[in-house]
């Protein structure tokens, strides 16, 4: 099992189990930056590499992902570790976005454990294969969810999105100009920076709402 990275909160509202994406692994600097300023939010981060990551790490060899099953299977065993004293979110970036979303589908006892799920640019197709889209896992999934998505993420952008019609419980954060990893153009007046703080500040804002509502 991958040794897990704990970002501590001091006084935190959540944890949410953050999963990394299919190029790089739990310590990518986007994740470090996540991490951060999900803490200042006061959310517990855990970070985990899935095992074609966790090898890599070990023998510095690139290997591809996992199939499906394995990547769920692992994600399913970190879950078995964390405690339930505080509300529970999963997700992560963009592959590991997806095997939350499918662990979710698969389990039916999940969603009774899991209070909501954060997808950050979750990969709705193969890049330039908009006819191939991965809404299988969304469409059976129940538990509240955020997806924060670059509108021009070349995955998913927002006209594509907005086509699909997700159902109510999915909450949409789009990030201006923003790509896969919410980074915008310069003369776009924005910067990632800039966005990451949005995607934290829009966390924690749905946390909160969602954790109110499971408390009533």
């Amino acid at each position: 099992m991958s040794e897990l990275i704990l970002n501590n909160a001091k006084a935190p509202v959540a944890n949410f189990v953050f999963a990394h994406g299919a190029g790089a692994g739990k310590k990518h600097s986007f994740m470090e930056k996540m991490a951060t300023l999900l803490v200042e939010q006061g959310i517990n981060v855990i970070r985990f590499d899935f095992p074609y990551m966790a090898k890599r790490a070990i023998d510095g060899k690139k290997y591809p992902p996992n199939k499906m099953p394995v990547l769920v299977e692992a994600y399913q065993a970190i879950l078995t570790d964390i405690g339930t004293e505080l509300p529970l979110f999963i997700g992560g970036k963009s592959m590991g976005s997806r095997v939350a979303m499918t662990l979710l589908g698969e389990d039916e006892h999940m969603s009774e454990r899991v209070t909501g799920a954060i997808c950050l640019g979750y990969p709705f197709h193969p890049p330039k294969k908009p006819e191939k889209h991965r809404l299988a896992p969304l469409m059976v999934n129940r538990v509240p969810t955020l997806i924060c998505q670059g509108d021009r993420d070349t995955l998913g952008n927002k006209p594509e999105i907005d086509s699909y019609l997700l159902a109510a419980h999915y909450q949409l954060m789009f990030l201006p100009d923003g790509d896969h990893d919410f980074k915008p153009r310069v003369r776009s007046g924005y910067n990632q920076e800039q966005h990451l703080v949005s995607v934290a500040q829009a966390i924690r804002g749905f946390v909160e709402q969602v954790a109110g509502q499971g408390a009533k």
